[in-house]
């Protein structure tokens, strides 16, 4: 089988890189013994794009989200009681109504709203954090998440972990917005559009499915390895507006749902200690991501509030 490639616009052609990347930032953080090394490298496709992996962030840029639970921090609640929401604060997205969001993601998120970035997670990689955002806009509400799975073998998509040296690791993000009143407003669902932008590792580039913007490597292995580090990434570019709220998204695929045990949450107190959030009885928020939960390393994730 080869890969599907029927004529797309330049933008939506997928382009593909072998082996490992070149690390250019041995780190973003240093969290000590507690965590693995967020760090950065670059790797040239075969397009002749020089491409940097996992992803390229905002995050010395970018404002940090303030911490709900951050090992890296020494800020460590046991539960919502503990944390002062009054004492966040708050960003103006261009508005003068309220919200406040909380964020749980594995491992990396970039929150935009109304086109503006208002939070980058400040924790890359490990150990496990969950942020609280305050912010100001109005209605519609336009929120664009880039989601990213961090990779310790850069440019192949894996890390040590179950006797492996080269295990693809999965992802999620969830989030849960309120209102002033504490009415939950938005939640992370199925009603949201997840494009992928990053695949990887793949032990045989054939069994992606790419044309336009179907992105599919249900097909491919998600086996560890004793050696990966010949392995093939896949890269699309990425709209340069996909954050603005009049970007159109209508041909991206919706969000698929991942329940809690699959994401491997039960050990995480960034989101254990506050499960009457994430998993509200009457708005259950639930980890949303691409179609491949593995191997698809940064997605874009785009929804509305009315």
């Amino acid at each position: 089988m080869s890969v599907l490639l029927c004529a797309p616009a330049k933008a939506e052609e997928v382009s593909f890189s072998t082996g490992p990347a070149t690390t250019i930032n041995e780190g973003l953080i240093d969290c000590g013994w507690r965590s693995r090394p967020s760090a950065v490298g670059e790797i040239m496709s075969d397009d002749g794009r020089m491409r940097t992996v996992p992803a390229a962030t905002q995050f010395h840029s970018g404002p940090h989200a303030p911490n709900l639970y951050n090992a890296c921090a020494d800020v460590e609640p046991g539960s919502l009681s503990d944390v002062d929401i009054s004492a966040i604060n708050v960003v103006d997205a261009g508005g003068s109504e309220e919200f406040v969001a909380y964020v749980f993601a594995d491992n990396y998120f970039e929150l935009y709203v109304n086109g503006v970035l208002i939070a980058v997670d400040p924790v890359p990689f490990t150990p496990f954090n969950s942020s609280v955002v305050k912010f100001t806009a109005n209605r519609p509400i336009s929120l664009a998440v880039m989601g990213v799975d961090w990779e310790e073998n850069l440019g192949l998509g894996s890390e040590a972990g179950r006797g492996s040296p080269y295990h693809p690791g999965d992802a999620g993000f969830v989030m849960q917005i309120q209102d002033t009143s504490g009415r939950i407003v938005a939640i992370t669902d199925t009603n949201w559009r997840a494009q992928t932008f990053y695949t990887s590792p793949l032990h045989d580039r054939n069994c992606l499915v790419a044309h336009g913007h179907k992105r599919d490597s249900s097909a491919c292995s998600t086996d560890a390895t004793s050696d990966g580090s010949g392995f093939s990434a896949a890269f699309w570019d990425i709209p340069a507006d996909w954050m603005e709220p009049d970007f159109d998204d209508s041909d991206w695929p919706l969000a698929v749902a991942y329940s809690n045990d699959t994401v491997g949450v039960d050990n995480k107190p960034g989101y254990t200690n506050f499960i009457e959030l994430f998993d509200a009885p009457d708005a259950d928020a639930t980890f949303i991501w691409s179609s491949n939960l593995v191997l698809d390393n940064l997605v874009l994730m785009r929804t509305s509030i009315d």
